[in-house]
């Protein structure tokens, strides 16, 4: 994980010209994360979060209550717990805001020679906000942004909601910018072959060899599927198409989700579940990898890294290894800026 500086830029290819006269923004997003992990600033993190109708659609008195009788009084202490395993100490953050500054910087630097192009990142929960990085990019003279949200597979309930929080910031602007969006990504063969070569260099610095893997994706309630979200079509093609360029048969890579809270229906197996009856099934050796994530984050480094692996442990598996998220490495760096480069087609001529 490389540490780079907190420093904005604003960048341009050498080998691009604008189609006019105005600046681009090219505006990363991401989930969110809390400022620290004590109480209040979990607890002002997940009000947040959790208010969001696209998160949770429960609404009225009874939610009200229970959101804030209940779920927001004891919630922040588990987290900030959860959290505080996972603490960038040296920067004093998460590793998801690390991680997403740093993939900002490296594709600010792809487009290095040139100030027009102006690269920045935001979080839908958080800080910096969404809100703060479009007013910004408006300021410096932006009057197009391409809006990348760092979702794969779409879901309402992670780039349906940033998109959101875009159009009510742009409601509230005279002077509106163009807006383009990256479409997911989730089958794209620049993404694909990204991860399986993240995959492929993982298992050779093994000592051992895995006998599965697991695809382990963010969960979601069943409800919101059948309400036609097409999520679990994106994470089925995901590692579907990961498979064949793996050479994997279905058994060696097995698709999971994880994350799941709350008494309501979530997608199924769980990922959790799954590691603990391979275990006892005889399975000895295994590797995870999270191709849902763009970048490590509170689901990768302590619900797979921590929880996942010694549940594994526990139930009888020797070795349990997850492969690192793409996060700012080249490969991944080379895959973002490509798919930006196909969204600034018409924006930008050579």
């Amino acid at each position: 994980m490389q540490m780079v500086s907190t420093t904005r830029m604003k960048t341009n290819s050498k080998s691009l010209a604008l189609a006019d006269s105005g600046k681009i923004g090219v505006l990363l997003i991401n989930l969110g994360t809390p400022e620290a992990t004590d109480y209040r600033s979990m607890r002002r993190y997940l009000k947040q979060f959790l208010s969001d109708k696209r998160v949770v659609e429960a609404k009225g008195p009874i939610w009200w209550l229970v959101l804030n009788g209940i779920i927001l009084r004891k919630r922040p202490k588990t987290s900030g717990r959860a959290y505080d395993l996972i603490w960038n100490r040296e920067l004093d953050e998460s590793p998801l805001k690390t991680v997403t500054r740093s993939q900002s910087d490296a594709i600010a630097q792809a487009f290095e020679g040139n100030p027009d192009i102006m690269i920045d990142w935001a979080m839908r929960y958080g800080k910096p906000s969404i809100d703060d990085a479009i007013a910004h990019m408006a300021d410096q003279g932006c009057d197009r942004i391409l809006l990348f949200p760092l979702y794969p597979q779409y879901s309402s309930a992670t780039t349906g909601t940033a998109m959101d929080n875009v159009f009510d910031v742009l409601k509230s602007m005279r002077h509106q910018p163009a807006i383009r969006s990256v479409t997911p990504y989730y089958d794209h063969p620049a993404h694909i072959k990204a991860l399986a070569d993240s995959i492929r260099t993982h298992h050779a610095s093994l000592s051992w060899e895995p006998e599965v893997t697991i695809a382990s994706l963010h969960g979601l309630p069943v409800d919101f599927i059948k309400k036609g979200d097409p999520y679990q079509d994106h994470c089925k093609t995901t590692v579907a198409k990961l498979r064949k360029e793996l050479g994997f048969a279905e058994w060696q890579l097995l698709l999971t989700y994880q994350s799941r809270s709350g008494r309501t229906e979530w997608l199924t197996p769980d990922t959790e579940e799954t590691v603990e009856t391979l275990a006892r099934d005889g399975i000895k050796n295994l590797t995870i990898v999270a191709p849902g994530f763009a970048t490590d984050c509170i689901e990768t480094l302590e619900e797979l890294h921590i929880r996942a692996v010694d549940k594994f442990i526990a139930a009888g598996g020797i070795n349990c290894s997850v492969v690192p998220c793409l996060n700012d490495s080249p490969p991944s760096i080379d895959m973002l800026k490509s798919l930006i480069d196909i969204n600034l087609v018409g924006w930008i001529s050579e």
